[in-house]
């Protein structure tokens, strides 16, 4: 199923992006 591929990788990429953008934003927290 690409679409549920494709909803799966944008929601995989929009983590890391969140999780990078925390990690330079607090990075005390890690």
């Amino acid at each position: 199923m690409p679409l549920f591929d494709l909803i799966l990788g944008a929601s995989v990429a929009l983590g890391l992006f969140v999780y990078l953008v925390a990690a330079l934003w607090r990075p005390d927290r890690f």
